[in-house]
């Protein structure tokens, strides 16, 4: 039997860390719940006050296929290296041309630093000085990669 799960982030602004993974993985905001309209209107329904409502937000797959992934807010910043990263596939695999896989890195890099990620380092292929993939940051530090 599997169990359902949800990878969870610790953030310290949920929306807008949520806004960027959904840039960087095509994901869009998760609905609320059934016989809700919006989050807004369930969440007045919840009784929740609206200076906690950016204290959590939900993405999910728009093809229903992958995990949702979840933001919480969190008063603590993040202090250490993430033990856990997501790697963005994106190069094609080894089995593809060198310059193109560096291109599409590249690219998607390019493009998720303009929607507010940081460049950490560019890693070689072991034993060479080829592009191998680039480690990055999202906006509140949390370490991915773009391989």
């Amino acid at each position: 039997m599997t169990t359902n799960w949800t990878l969870t982030i610790d953030c310290a602004d949920p929306a807008v860390v949520a806004r960027f993974w959904c840039t960087a993985l095509g994901y869009t905001e998760s609905d609320p719940p059934a016989g809700w309209d919006t989050w807004e209107d369930w969440l007045t329904a919840m009784n929740v006050p609206e200076d906690e409502w950016n204290d959590g937000a939900s993405i999910s797959d728009p093809n229903g296929v992958l995990p949702s992934i979840s933001f919480l807010k969190v008063p603590e910043p993040r202090t250490t290296k993430n033990r856990l990263h997501l790697d963005l596939q994106v190069a094609g695999g080894r089995s593809e041309p060198q310059h193109l896989r560096e291109q599409r890195i590249r690219t998607t890099a390019a493009n998720l630093i303009t929607a507010g990620a940081t460049l950490v380092r560019e890693v070689p292929a072991e034993n060479s000085t080829t592009l191998d993939h680039l480690w990055l940051q999202d906006p509140e530090g949390n370490d991915f990669c773009v391989v």
